[in-house]
């Protein structure tokens, strides 16, 4: 892996690149030890999770005034981001959106390949090689798993290599989704020692649910982390998910059981189920999930410490009659991916120094 690294993606074919283990891949986009191309959740080690948690709450701190907004407005005003997301999206897109403008990035979207040169036989390749001219970071979401790699790619080989940004790649991977979800747990579990040895349970359609891949990546960062794998059988975990957790030491446990780990755990991961895969439609529905929705009768045997999480959107797998909860954090997880993903963007064009000290300067650290 040395050699690659002293390489880096441009110096790579791209069979070759393809070839590499997810952890080849993730290592060779750490090498410098901070981000570039954001692509892999597999790309964020322990203690950049801790550095990058901290830039989030320092930015949420410094963003409740008008002096403090006015100087992180300053911070990237002399750049562009370019939002490429034809696939359909409400709070990645608008999170990146307020992300920017927190940072004073202007912004230009492409959201529907036909209003683009696509429509008329323009391969993505050049498509991006297009946006690289204008803008320089290209955010991008679709459908098609491994885009977001092979666009990275694409633009390492170009004289213009701006980074590329995965907001969502197939089924494969969502590592800022991943990146809010740690950074929720780490202020959920902030006065319990952290998420160390915390029991997290990952309900609902854990098959298609990038989500949920990127952030069991995530939680092998933590030490006795134990992971529960909840959902009816045609819906349930990948054997992939099962052996990386394996290989990296992280314990976990496929069950069926939702309403008697309720009260085990310190954290519920809910999610909806992802019909937009399905191979034939309505295929979902003929999937019994009635015993894998949570109901306002669960919040008298959860912990009373234990905190709800969804990435949203939902349907009717958590009642609206739980959202008075306090333990129900799912709004406070969404407002998070707009701190954490100013903090990434903040850090890949190299201004996190500034906002450190800025913070450090207007603020009380005890």
């Amino acid at each position: 892996m040395s050699q690659l690294h002293d390489r880096g993606i441009s110096g790579l074919e791209w069979p070759a690149f393809v070839d590499l283990s997810i952890q080849e891949k993730a290592a060779l986009l750490m090498a410098e030890g901070r981000e570039f191309h954001v692509l892999l959740a597999q790309q964020f080690n322990r203690n950049r999770l801790e550095v990058l948690g901290n830039l989030a709450t320092a930015i949420r701190r410094i963003a409740k005034s008008e002096a403090g907004m006015k100087f992180l407005g300053s911070m990237l005003a002399h750049r562009r981001a370019m939002l490429y997301f034809t696939q359909p999206s409400t709070r990645t897109f608008l999170s990146f959106c307020a992300a920017c403008q927190i940072l004073g990035i202007q912004i230009g979207e492409v959201r529907d390949t036909a209003t683009s040169s696509e429509c008329k036989g323009e391969t993505q390749e050049d498509s991006v090689r297009t946006f690289s001219s204008y803008f320089d970071v290209i955010i991008m979401r679709s459908k098609i798993g491994g885009l977001a790699e092979r666009m990275a790619w694409v633009l390492s080989q170009s004289e213009r290599p701006v980074p590329i940004i995965n907001a969502g790649s197939g089924k494969d991977q969502h590592p800022t989704q991943a990146l809010l979800d740690i950074y929720t747990l780490q202020r959920s579990f902030e006065k319990r020692d952290g998420i160390d040895s915390k029991k997290i349970m990952f309900v609902g359609d854990l098959a298609r649910g990038r989500t949920v891949r990127s952030l069991s990546y995530l939680l092998t960062n933590y030490s006795n982390v134990k992971l529960y794998f909840v959902a009816p059988e045609p819906l349930q975990i990948g054997e992939d998910v099962l052996a990386m957790l394996k290989e990296a030491g992280t314990e976990c446990e496929v069950r069926y059981d939702f309403d008697a780990l309720i009260p085990e755990v310190d954290a519920i991961y809910m999610t909806r189920i992802q019909d937009e895969w399905d191979s034939e439609q309505g295929a979902s529905t003929k999937i019994d999930t009635s015993k894998y929705k949570f109901a306002v009768r669960h919040l008298d045997i959860m912990k009373p410490d234990a905190v709800i999480m969804h990435p949203l959107p939902r349907r009717d797998e958590i009642s609206t009659d739980v959202d008075h909860d306090p333990r129900a954090v799912y709004w406070r997880q969404m407002r998070n991916g707009m701190w954490v993903r100013a903090a990434l963007i903040s850090s890949i064009f190299r201004r996190d120094s500034e906002i450190l000290r800025y913070h450090e300067e207007h603020f009380s650290l005890s």
